[in-house]
């Protein structure tokens, strides 16, 4: 029978997250980013204190810990303290 052999995808495609959820882009040595929507077959990512977007493939993306949450928030929050443009 057709497909009696074929081996099922072993691997789903990542869920869709939310807009604005922080995600880590682990091909980037780590870096956080708020999730902006999809361009392609990649992710747009944009900096939590504001910044250039930058795309990630899903595969190299998962959803922030709440440590790197803290952090990258934290970030934004002392460069908006010294009066840095967001």
């Amino acid at each position: 029978m057709y497909g009696e052999n074929a081996r099922p995808n072993a691997q789903e495609p990542p869920q869709l997250p939310a807009p604005g959820a922080l995600l880590v882009d682990m091909s980037r040595g780590d870096r956080v980013g708020e999730f902006r929507g999809v361009a392609g077959p990649r992710w747009s990512l944009r900096p939590v204190g504001g910044g250039i977007e930058w795309e990630a493939e899903p595969r190299h993306v998962r959803p922030a810990l709440l440590i790197e949450q803290l952090r990258a928030r934290t970030a934004r929050l002392n460069a908006r303290s010294r009066g840095e443009v967001l």
